[in-house]
């Protein structure tokens, strides 16, 4: 085997090598990237309920602190837990709080969720994702899951089930990233 042949077969292993060691990390990337408090929270898009069908994203809310949830309309501790986010509005009327639930009914099309979400007397942004992409990427493991996500993007608070969002200490820690600038 010359030398030429030699460094080849070399750059082929090390090429080999990398792929793999790409295949890997896109295979593993929930466990080597977590979506926790801390982490930065990934952009997400889905269309908006309110009869405008345009597509919402994360950037949209850009400078305010979200508290975002993703539910579905069968699951019974979602909509327990939806009234409270309507009276969280209430409690911290701020305008720079975006309060933000994503459905993943994949069933739904936007007018049936803007009249289910209308009867729970919901007074946030309701955004639909049919494709259940943004519960990929907040690697969402139980429904309802939120997400309260500070004003330079980190997350700041995450809750797997119902939660009484508007309880005095949801508020003051909502409150609280409402302060910092």
């Amino acid at each position: 085997m010359t030398l030429r042949q030699q460094w080849l077969t070399v750059l082929a292993i090390i090429v080999a090598l990398a792929m793999l060691l790409g295949l890997g990390v896109f295979a593993m990337r929930d466990e080597l990237f977590p979506v926790a408090v801390g982490s930065q929270a990934p952009a997400f898009e889905a269309r908006a309920v309110d009869g405008s069908g345009t597509v919402r994203t994360l950037a949209d809310y850009r400078g305010k602190v979200v508290v975002l949830n993703i539910w579905a309309t069968w699951c019974a501790p979602c909509i327990y837990e939806m009234p409270s986010f309507a009276r969280l509005r209430k409690a911290v009327p701020d305008s720079n709080l975006g309060i933000v639930a994503v459905s993943i009914d994949e069933l739904l099309d936007a007018d049936s969720l803007s009249a289910f979400a209308r009867n729970l007397g919901v007074n946030f942004d309701i955004l639909l994702d049919s494709t259940t992409q943004v519960a990929r990427d907040y690697q969402v493991t139980g429904y309802p899951e939120t997400f309260v996500i500070a004003r330079d993007g980190t997350i700041r608070k995450k809750w797997i089930g119902p939660l009484e969002w508007d309880s005095p200490a949801n508020v003051a820690l909502i409150n609280g990233l409402l302060e910092k600038r």
